[in-house]
């Protein structure tokens, strides 16, 4: 389990323990017949935030957690509305350059500082008793404040998966009568994966070991009991004709945005495109639908007013994941006009649109929890997001069937897609603890 400590208003998560439990028994087949098994830890050194990003004045002299921060609130130290100046920004509303009152704010800014206002309260104070309890289970230390967080080199180039799936296009798809979709790696088979066509099919591992799979000379390892399909959005048609529905889906969109542009860390996808997932035809009556959006307003209006009324999806609550050091702190300060410590999750119902009858009585579902705070530790591996597997566990079925839409990574018991799907599944990331003899062998 990867969920630390929870209370009601959410949970504290140790992303790295999550991705560890997988990879315990790993099978690498490097010739047919002959294989070997290992024991495999992503590498800690990704999850070493130590201090801010960005340091607020009050933490500049003093060693501030999350949690004396929202003391220093209740104080009086802040002003009334707990903003603090930065070494590197202003507050939120009251740059001192600029000088503008909130009437003279443009309307993505009203609604930005409208929605931090609604927002803000409850991740300080979310925030600060969940890292108490973090505290106390020994997963965060204050005594963390000041190191420096160790820099590791990417594993593989960011783009070359989608390079590769770009590449991909060319080779012929699977024809409408072809009966096969489906791809499966079992743990009895000794035949190499080099050979594997991972464009035209979903693969899957059904076996109870993590297996390690080569494409175009890259080593990648594949969780156990996970499926995939390394595809872009023109390439999605196996993941429909693989004839199942999810009752979990989970997006997490590459919203076009500036910084995305300049740094060209990935393809970004306008939303008109977003909208031409079919999530119709891949959600089971009901499914439990949940988008990560960034903390632009107008993204977070379009999942809320235009994307979820198209595929048919009722809106139940918005939830933020909040990003802090080792050390209990923000990784931003809370009222940085531009960054923010918190992403949002938008999470819905799909609604199955059914024959009008006045026979048929409407089924109510139960009421979602509204404002959730999901914390933990982010990684410093670019949109690598925490696993909300542990989390939705307590609001749906446990033989629920889920599906991961844009993943960077595999999960245990989920199907995921994406053009980069096994980006963070790269042998590069991974420290290989032990190795030995398959006996099988």
């Amino acid at each position: 389990m990867s969920v630390i400590c929870k209370d009601t208003r959410g949970w504290l998560l140790d992303q790295l323990s999550h991705l560890n439990k997988a990879f315990q028994r790993c099978v690498s087949v490097k010739s047919p017949g002959q294989r070997q098994q290992m024991k495999c830890v992503f590498k800690r050194e990704y999850f070493n935030i130590f201090k801010p990003h960005i340091i607020s004045k009050l933490c500049s002299n003093t060693n501030v957690t999350a949690r004396s921060y929202s003391n220093a609130v209740q104080e009086g130290e802040g002003n009334n509305d707990g903003n603090f100046e930065t070494i590197r920004e202003e507050p939120f509303s009251l740059k001192k350059k600029r000088k503008r009152k909130l009437k003279e704010l443009n309307k993505g800014e009203v609604d930005a500082y409208e929605y931090h206002a609604k927002v803000s309260k409850i991740v300080l104070e979310g925030t600060k008793l969940l890292v108490e309890k973090g505290f106390a289970h020994g997963i965060l230390d204050p005594s963390e404040t000041g190191r420096e967080s160790e820099r590791l080199a990417s594993g593989v180039d960011d783009n070359r998966l989608a390079d590769l799936c770009e590449m991909a296009k060319q080779l012929p798809l699977v024809g409408d009568n072809e009966d096969k979709t489906v791809q499966i790696i079992s743990e009895d088979d000794m035949t190499s994966t080099e050979d594997l066509d991972l464009f035209s099919y979903v693969t899957e591992n059904i076996s109870d070991c993590a297996r390690l799979v080569t494409l175009m000379g890259q080593e990648y390892l594949i969780p156990p009991r996970s499926s995939f399909l390394l595809a872009d959005i023109s390439c999605i048609q196996p993941l429909v004709k693989y004839n199942k529905t999810y009752d979990v889906i989970v997006l997490d969109p590459p919203w076009e945005n500036k910084s995305v542009k300049r740094s060209n860390r990935y393809n970004s996808l306008p939303s008109c495109q977003i909208k031409q997932i079919p999530i119709p035809s891949l959600a089971a009556p009901d499914c439990l639908v949940v988008t990560w959006v960034t903390n632009r307003q107008k993204h977070l209006q379009f999942v809320k007013e235009e994307l979820y009324p198209y595929w048919s999806i009722e809106v139940l609550a918005e939830w933020q994941w909040v990003k802090i050091t080792k050390s209990g702190e923000f990784v931003f300060p809370l009222e940085s006009p531009h960054k923010k410590p918190y992403e949002i999750l938008v999470l819905g119902r799909y609604k199955k649109i059914k024959d009008k009858s006045p026979s048929t009585p409407e089924v109510k579902t139960n009421t979602f929890p509204d404002c959730k705070l999901i914390i933990s530790v982010p990684s410093t591996l670019h949109s690598q997001k925490p696993s909300l597997a542990d989390v939705l566990k307590e609001f749906v079925d446990p033989e629920a069937k889920c599906l991961e839409l844009f993943a960077r990574n595999l999960q245990p018991g989920w199907t995921s897609w994406g053009n980069e799907v096994l980006k963070f599944q790269h042998l590069s990331y991974f420290n290989i603890e032990e190795t030995w003899q398959d006996p099988l062998a």
